[in-house]
């Protein structure tokens, strides 16, 4: 038996969801398949930039019932603790991913999006002579579809099956995630570096902050654990030494992923078309992936849309998606390697940082070119 639909979208992450979302509101039907169950906690620096609210709205999905923190201003710090502060021009907002995930969940849901949660794809294929997709599920089901859209994150297995060359490719990052409680204006945005790293730290909803950093695995090889790490690396930073110090984390463990890769990726692959995560990651110091994933999903929905009122064949839905991705992400996803590039170091992160106090118009430009307009 095969279950059909329009789309099948592979993963519900952010990118995910909102294409189900608007897809489903474009009167398509789709499934999605998750392999975890809403809610849940992802690594993830949870800032999410004011660019996304209008296209939130005409789906029906505004934030605003979720209580999310507004923020308007960002602080960085080099490891030695010199700072420098900028207004955010557009801003943006805090929110969980255990609660934002879950809002869209019950908001495609309640639009007729099909899902598939517990469950895992194993193969893809596409059947040329028939113009449709295969998508096969661990527990023997068979979905078909006339397009899917790659919507599972940073690295899966899938990823090998559809043999990307990133995923030959080993990633040297790791990244860690605590909510925490602690006393911290709610309307900044801080990045602080270390060596080999560096920490966000913003507020979310309820009073609660998220804490995420990114490091190295041969700096948790070096130190032997994630506490030995944030003291003996992490701490040597003033302002987080004083985190450490004066919050209360609020789940013992923290969330950990492996293999962050910021290497080029396409944005179709085998006739599957990636969107969020699965195109491009933008550095995280840059701050912009929600905002992202979320406009990815909405140039993939387009160019789905299109292509199933039969006004585009398929070659042309590929490279039109295509072109349109790589105009509106490329260069920030460029810009964005070229910036995480100057950190790290902790002399050249103290250099970059001393020069930029006194050139707010550069801070202004780089935050302009990692970010996006309203859409």
């Amino acid at each position: 038996m095969v279950d059909r639909s329009d789309v099948v979208i592979v993963g519900g992450g952010l990118a995910g969801l909102t294409a189900a979302l608007d897809l489903a509101q474009r009167g398509w039907q789709v499934t999605l398949v998750e392999r975890r169950h809403y809610p849940f906690h992802r690594v993830c620096g949870e800032y999410v930039s004011n660019e996304v609210r209008p296209y939130l709205q005409r789906l029906g999905a505004d934030p605003a019932p979720l209580n999310p923190a507004a923020i308007s201003r960002l602080l960085v710090s080099a490891p030695g603790g010199r700072t420098l502060t900028a207004a955010l021009a557009l801003g943006g907002f805090g929110i969980s991913r255990y609660a934002l995930d879950e809002f869209l969940y019950q908001r495609a849901t309640a639009r007729g999006v099909t899902f598939r949660l517990g469950a895992t794809v194993t193969d893809v294929q596409f059947d040329a002579a028939a113009d449709e997709f295969r998508v096969a599920l661990a527990g023997g089901e068979q979905l078909a579809a006339r397009v899917v859209l790659g919507a599972y994150g940073k690295r899966a297995t899938l990823d090998r099956q559809l043999d990307r060359a990133f995923f030959r490719q080993r990633s040297p990052f790791v990244g860690v995630k605590y909510h925490l409680r602690l006393d911290f204006p709610a309307d900044l945005i801080a990045l602080h570096n270390f060596e080999d790293g560096y920490a966000g730290l913003s507020a979310i909803e309820d009073g609660r902050y998220c804490f995420c950093y990114l490091t190295t695995r041969e700096q948790l090889r070096r130190h032997g654990s994630i506490p030995a790490l944030e003291a003996e690396v992490l701490g040597r930073n003033p302002h987080l030494q004083r985190v450490f110090a004066e919050s209360e984390r609020l789940y013992t463990a923290p969330e950990v992923i492996n293999e962050i890769s910021f290497a080029p990726k396409t944005c179709v692959e085998q006739h599957v078309l990636m969107c969020g995560d699965a195109a491009g990651l933008i550095t995280p110091l840059c701050g912009n992936g929600m905002a992202m994933a979320m406009h990815g999903a909405t140039l993939a929905a387009g160019h789905t849309d299109g292509f199933l009122r039969g006004q585009v064949v398929r070659p042309a839905l590929e490279t039109g998606y295509t072109r349109d991705w790589q105009r509106t992400f490329a260069q920030r996803l460029q810009v964005g390697r070229w910036v995480q590039s100057l950190f790290g170091g902790p002399r050249l992160t103290d250099a970059v940082i001393g020069t930029l106090r006194y050139a707010p118009g550069v801070v202004r430009a780089l935050v302009r070119q990692t970010h996006g307009s309203a859409f």
